[in-house]
């Protein structure tokens, strides 16, 4: 482990805010105050305190001004896919080896995330087979910091007729996880969609299913898909089950 990486082991919320900048920046993009303070949860003048620190870190892990936002250092950025790694093997080690169900394990990883050290990081991922998706579908980084590439689009974005397999789904709000278990829109289903439902929902048939499943407009705009042709011979995305090469 680095030394930087020891540092936030002993500060909790710096590693979530590399995290909240990846994930609502993306590697190259910007994260704004506002942004980050809604998905974290805290007062904006908590996050532009964060931020300045981060910044001023020898070598600093953001760049950030009070008009342009955040955006991460290539270190920020090593060290926020560093969280995400340990983050999403421990996901999958509750929920393959403990047996949590997909809607808790998230809240259990915030906490875990900072408290294991690298090596146990690498023991996890041995033990798993090094899995290549968490149970929510997110794809888990390598150690070097590599990520598996898909064309991924919502749900709610495919026409009538077409066909996909479930991708991701979002992961921080419990109920949401419950509802779409429900329905059955796990990670590496496939489906299609056979027309428009009421309030702008969608339709789908599942493999298998007796009857089509009803999918609320809001679930579908959150559920990332991969979308597949007919003539496929196989599912274009590996399930959450699946191991690195």
């Amino acid at each position: 482990m680095t030394k930087s990486l020891d540092l936030l082991s002993e500060s909790r919320s710096a590693g979530d805010y590399l995290k909240a900048v990846y994930a609502l920046g993306g590697a190259e993009g910007v994260a704004t105050t506002g942004a980050i303070a809604e998905r974290l949860e805290v007062a904006p003048p908590s996050v532009t305190n964060m931020l300045q620190k981060l910044s001023s870190r020898r070598p600093p892990l953001v760049r950030y001004s009070k008009r342009g936002g955040a955006r991460l250092t290539e270190s920020g950025r090593r060290m926020a896919l560093e969280m995400m790694r340990r983050h999403r093997l421990i996901e999958r080690f509750l929920h393959e080896v403990l047996g949590y169900g997909w809607e808790e394990v998230h809240a259990e990883a915030e906490k875990l995330e900072h408290v294991i050290s690298e090596e146990m990081a690498d023991r996890i991922a041995r033990r798993l087979g090094d899995p290549v998706f968490d149970p929510h579908g997110d794809p888990i980084p390598g150690k070097d910091g590599s990520l598996p590439e898909r064309a991924e689009l919502r749900l709610a974005d495919l026409e009538i007729g077409a066909r996909a397999i479930v991708a991701r789904v979002p992961d921080r709000d419990p109920s949401v996880l419950l509802s779409i278990a429900r329905v059955g829109l796990l990670p590496g289903v496939s489906l299609e969609v056979a027309r428009a439902g009421r309030g702008r929902a969608l339709v789908v048939r599942l493999p298998g299913a007796r009857r089509v499943r009803i999918v609320p407009r809001v679930v579908a705009e959150m559920v990332r898909v991969v979308e597949t042709r007919p003539e496929d011979a196989g599912p274009a995305v590996p399930s959450s089950t699946g191991r690195r090469a």
